[in-house]
């Protein structure tokens, strides 16, 4: 894709690596626990899932840095912190993880007990509210960047490495970079932080018009998993076009897998993505025109 817009509407060709076959298993309940970032560009890990996002679908969003197929210096490139309770172990890690109760990050960018309302992240609760209004985001925010921008990163294309950078974030000369505050997929709310390393304690109004997911991010540094705001207690269904761009992408993404299945499997393939047809076919049956 050539924009760094989010969400953007052109299709990829779903013939290289990353989620690709995501736009189909997302459909199928039980399948896909999350989907992987700052492994490859922004754009392309966003997009695909903001645009689930924007069609009702709630995937986790987790770090990886893909050791040693596409970063090689080392791991912990691209992270997940997620908040425990009790004894520090894997598997409460893996629940945290499972629940959304976490963030993605390039290490040195952290956006920490985000809340909308009383909820938090990764809770069981969504926000229910009867009519459109306004909701109280508060977060914990923290960077560090160097004095002096480091320009060898700062003039790459977004589809070069380092994908994930506070770098990339950094406004002109200055140490500052942006807190974002998305509601199903467009900014509303935003405040500057000093990225010195100090914790800014950051709370925005914002307004909710229509059944939302609510996330926070400094991009492309880091990215919160989206809590849910349902208005007169109805799904989220955000976008038509979305859900238009997400059979389309289910379609082109056929065009590439087809020819790789085995005979043999080809009947149980199609299936699984004519289920994937059904679904966004309802899904634009169901959202609005926008």
């Amino acid at each position: 894709m050539k924009t760094k817009d989010l969400p953007t509407y052109e299709m990829p060709g779903f013939d290289g690596i990353g989620a690709n076959e995501y736009i189909m298993d997302v459909t199928h309940p039980g399948m896909v626990d999350f989907i992987s970032a700052v492994d490859t560009p922004y754009v392309w890990e966003l997009n695909i899932w903001y645009h689930a996002l924007n069609v009702g679908f709630r995937t986790r969003i987790a770090g990886e840095t893909d050791f040693p197929c596409i970063y090689d210096g080392r791991v912990g490139i691209g992270r997940t912190y997620a908040k425990l309770d009790g004894t520090l172990n894997y598997a409460g890690w893996l629940d945290s993880l499972k629940a959304g109760r976490s963030y993605v990050s390039d290490g040195k960018t952290h956006l920490m007990d985000y809340r909308v309302n009383s909820v938090e992240v990764g809770g069981n609760d969504d926000i229910r509210l009867a009519a459109p209004g306004t909701v109280k985001v508060t977060l914990k925010a923290a960077a560090y960047l160097p004095a002096i921008p480091n320009e060898d990163i700062r003039r790459l294309p977004y589809d070069q490495k380092p994908y994930w950078d506070v770098e990339r974030a950094r406004i002109d000369n200055t140490r500052e970079v942006p807190v974002e505050i998305v509601v199903n997929g467009k900014v509303l709310a935003k405040k500057n932080i000093v990225a010195d390393g100090k914790v800014n304690d950051l709370a925005f109004d914002v307004p909710v018009n229509e059944s939302s997911w609510i996330a926070a991010r400094v991009l492309p540094a880091a990215h919160t998993n989206p809590i849910f705001a349902l208005v007169g207690g109805k799904h989220v269904r955000a976008s038509k076009r979305s859900a238009q761009w997400c059979l389309d992408a289910v379609n082109q993404c056929w065009t590439q897998k087809a020819p790789r299945i085995a005979l043999a499997d080809q009947g149980q393939a199609k299936a699984a993505y004519d289920h994937a047809r059904e679904v966004y076919r309802q899904l634009i049956a169901e959202s609005p025109q926008n």
